[in-house]
């Protein structure tokens, strides 16, 4: 069985990928497993100014999955530079993903250059999709041509892979996916979270101090999956899927539908060993489904 996939000029072990927010930097997952089994995992989203987010409270359950609000609390690019990306070190020997989010276009280019120097970063995956916060994020990933935008100034001062992090709280996620691949990217990363709320019943009030938060977990998948099947026919550079992935079954539908690697979030939340256990049942399953190398699969569902 071969599990590994490559991905703009990495090989990956296998194409399993924690995502951004729901691993920090991996260290208090280290002490549960050795993480060094995973294809590479996304750090926490990293913004030029430290962020300290969003009031509480910021999560809420809902039905198959989970709203957060969290609103990129993260300690600042030069902290992750002078700390977490030393500390990384020690526990994790593979190239991460930098997952990056900014207020403004010179943000996203001041951040972007900064992790592209580190040695340890090997692909930079630009977020213009978060719904939880205002002015930022999502609101460039809503227009083409913001989009673009973002994506033409940080690969103007890049040298590393750029993955496109794309908000399905759209009308035509395709048009937005070309419109980065036009830009200049090197891949797309899709989906962030969809937007969501609870009330609650005995206050009347909104649970999330923010109102409204994105929605992850499985309910999302099949909308995931859509996405990911559809941006795949339209676009020629490689996609990071993501969106509801909790099993070794739910990996190789997605990759059917067109993502080369897989990113699994809420479900880490669920269970710290969710990521382990996904990439341990991956032969057995690939084995029932008579696949014999994953990166053979990828669209095969196209066909």
């Amino acid at each position: 069985m071969n599990l590994s996939v490559r991905l703009c000029g990495l090989t990956l072990d296998n194409p399993i990928i924690p995502a951004s927010g729901c691993f920090n930097y991996g260290k208090e997952f280290a002490a549960y497993y050795d993480i060094n089994i995973l294809g590479s995992f996304s750090f926490k989203g990293t913004t030029w100014h430290r962020r300290d987010g969003n009031f509480t409270p910021r999560v809420a359950e809902a039905p198959a999955g989970m709203l957060n609000a969290v609103g990129l609390q993260n300690p600042g690019v030069q902290h992750v530079v002078a700390h977490e990306l030393p500390e990384m070190q020690a526990y994790f020997h593979k190239p991460v993903i930098a997952n990056v989010s900014g207020f403004s276009v010179e943000e996203y280019v001041n951040t972007c250059r900064l992790l592209d120097a580190q040695e340890q970063v090997g692909i930079l995956e630009v977020n213009i999709s978060c719904p939880n916060v205002h002015g930022g994020g999502m609101a460039f990933g809503t227009s083409p041509e913001n989009a673009a935008a973002v994506t033409k100034a940080v690969k103007a001062v890049t040298a590393k892979p750029v993955f496109m992090k794309l908000s399905p709280n759209v009308t035509d996620i395709v048009t937005i996916a070309k419109a980065c691949e036009d830009a200049g990217a090197d891949g797309l990363s899709l989906i962030n979270t969809l937007q969501g709320m609870r009330i609650d019943l005995k206050t009347r009030k909104p649970i999330l101090a923010n109102t409204v938060g994105g929605l992850s977990g499985p309910a999302v998948f099949p909308v995931a999956l859509r996405m990911v099947w559809q941006v795949y026919q339209a676009v020629h550079i490689p996609i990071m899927g993501m969106g509801g992935v909790s099993s070794a079954r739910d990996v190789i539908e997605m990759m059917l539908a067109g993502a080369t690697a897989v990113q699994v979030g809420a479900a880490n939340l669920v269970n710290p060993f969710a990521c382990k256990d996904i990439i341990e049942n991956l032969p057995e399953e690939m084995e029932k489904y008579k696949i014999s190398s994953l990166e053979e699969i990828i669209g095969g569902a196209h066909t």
